[in-house]
């Protein structure tokens, strides 16, 4: 029972709070993938939309660290802290995908 507590309070601690994450993606995100993540404004910038958290945290985090290599996700990604990552992640991750069906 003391494991289970300690890993429900790790995954709500762990996890990034939508909301914000809703609020950041309007400031930053926007302009390039819409507000949803579902409508890019050009072919080569991919739908995030319904995409893994955990996979978007590391794409961001590869970004920032010059690790994923793109001048314009780089700037945006330097601006963002771990925090950041983890609120937008879960509220693309939240979002409907024309790519697939939903979980």
């Amino acid at each position: 029972m003391l494991l289970l507590s300690f890993t429900l309070v790790w995954a709500a601690w762990a996890g990034g709070n939508a909301e914000k994450g809703k609020e950041k993606a309007a400031q930053v995100c926007a302009a390039c993938h819409g507000v949803d993540g579902a409508k890019p404004a050009a072919p080569d910038q991919p739908i995030i939309a319904g995409q893994y958290p955990d996979y978007l945290v590391k794409a961001l985090t590869d970004y920032k660290s010059g690790k994923r290599s793109n001048p314009v996700m780089k700037a945006f990604a330097g601006q963002l802290s771990r925090q950041d990552m983890e609120d937008l992640a879960a509220w693309f991750s939240s979002q409907k995908s024309p790519l697939h069906f939903q979980r």
